[in-house]
């Protein structure tokens, strides 16, 4: 087998020197880099194969139809769009949301169209699947930084202040409206009863946030496995789409499925305000939406099933105190995927990300943290930096999946931004320190 990369020639992030501490890619050529603890970024490549995916795999899924019962052993609350996910090979949730939402699924002969309603033991479940519908989203001619392309997926670079997909204000200059000009699709209508969403992280409510006056624009969301949040810079994966449809349903359900089973790499890198009280750990505390601000997540101590809260987990490091203790550079692992995970918990942590105004990580925070520490020489600067904090400063590291069809282990690095890299660079004049812990 000819690895992926060696026949996709797809120009790959810039490099950006901002210190030693980052090995900087090659400007050339993509690189798959395997990824260890003890260091952010290394140059090494790597690309394992794998068998996978031998038997014949289903293309379309309109009209597929399912009638089963509820195990008996099951136990626990079983969400209706999760269940029938299950049982139907390679579907997306996305198409089985879609179907419920339809009014194409009934529960013991009632027709249930919320995608969250709970199973118990012993439902019987009437499924048909619904036909895809076009999206809605018109290509724009957007500079895309491609780490990786082949005729599956694509690994995109998003910048800082980018949204992923259209919804309420903000239709135009999302990644998908660039998606859909790269890969030369023309603009197509949607069906307003057609709203697909495919995160398991988003909640009813974060839905409704995306429906608005808008269903069309939030329909766009297929070809998105994953989301990152519009301040958030870096590495993404997306299922190929073309024309309205899956040009290959089974990668975005394969891509999904991984992200399900939380076997998917991400390795983020963030600026704090303040440090951790521990150089290292592992947050585990669900996470709910806030009742006081609907767009916002708060990390809840106590069960999972508290309220809204779901399970959470991210593991952090600290790669460099700051500004004698002001901030500092962490590096999280994330070991489940909800949404505003790394925000949530750095608040809940009392570290909020530097430039989060709406965690906690405001401007005011950080000269409150900074300028005790700061030279009075360099005051002026420091003010003059805070005043240029525009976003949290979150950043996808790294990116490791198995390629959908090939079974690869595939693996990808690219460097923050310029914006991170000129506030780290400057929060370091003030002082750095390299904390003391064990792997």
């Amino acid at each position: 087998m000819v690895p992926l990369y060696t026949c996709c020639p797809f120009p790959s992030s810039k490099a950006l020197q901002i210190s030693p501490s980052f090995l900087l890619l090659s400007s050339r050529n993509p690189k798959f880099l395997p990824f260890t603890i003890s260091r952010i970024l290394r140059a090494t490549s790597i690309s394992t194969s794998a068998t996978k995916h031998e038997e014949p795999i289903r293309t379309s899924y309109a009209g597929v139809q399912l009638e089963e019962t509820v195990d008996e052993t099951k136990q626990g609350k079983l969400r209706l769009d999760s269940w029938i996910s299950s049982r139907i090979q390679g579907i997306s949730r996305a198409r089985v949301q879609s179907s419920i939402k339809s009014g194409l699924v009934k529960v013991n002969g009632r027709v249930v169209d919320k995608v969250s309603h709970s199973l118990r033991a012993g439902d019987k479940v009437d499924c048909v699947i619904s036909d895809l519908q076009p999206l809605k989203a018109e290509p724009e001619d957007i500079p895309l930084d491609i780490v990786f392309e082949d005729d599956h997926v694509l690994v995109v670079n998003k910048p800082s202040h980018m949204v992923v997909h259209p919804a309420p204000g903000n239709a135009n200059g999302t990644l998908v409206n660039g998606i859909l000009h790269h890969c030369s699709l023309p603009t197509v209508a949607s069906s307003e009863k057609e709203v697909l969403f495919d995160t398991e992280d988003m909640s009813d409510d974060e839905q409704d946030i995306f429906h608005g006056a808008s269903a069309g624009a939030a329909s766009v969301r297929p070809g998105i496995v994953h989301r990152l949040d519009k301040g958030t810079s870096g590495l993404l994966v997306v299922a190929k789409i073309i024309v309205g449809v899956w040009q290959d349903e089974y990668s975005h359900a394969h891509l999904s499925e991984q992200f399900k089973q939380h076997t998917i790499q991400r390795v983020y890198i963030s600026l704090t305000c303040g440090v951790p009280s521990a150089a290292s750990g592992r947050v585990d505390i669900p996470i709910g939406r806030d009742s006081n601000n609907r767009i916002r997540m708060v990390a809840v101590p106590g069960l999972s099933h508290h309220g809204q809260a779901r399970h959470a987990a991210s593991r952090y490091k600290v790669i460099e105190v700051l500004a004698g203790g002001g901030s500092a550079l962490v590096q999280w692992r994330l070991e489940t995927g909800r949404t505003h995970q790394i925000r949530a918990h750095a608040k809940y942590m009392g570290i909020p990300l530097l430039g989060d105004e709406v965690y906690g990580g405001t401007k005011n925070m950080a000269l409150s943290l900074l300028r005790p520490r700061t030279p009075p020489y360099y005051n002026d600067e420091l003010s003059r930096l805070v005043s240029r904090l525009e976003r949290p400063y979150l950043h996808a590291l790294v990116l490791g999946f198995e390629h959908p069809h090939s079974g690869e282990k595939m693996r990808f690095s690219c460097p923050p931004p310029p914006d991170f890299g000129e506030i780290l660079n400057h929060l370091r004049k003030i002082g750095i320190e390299k904390p003391i812990s064990k792997e």
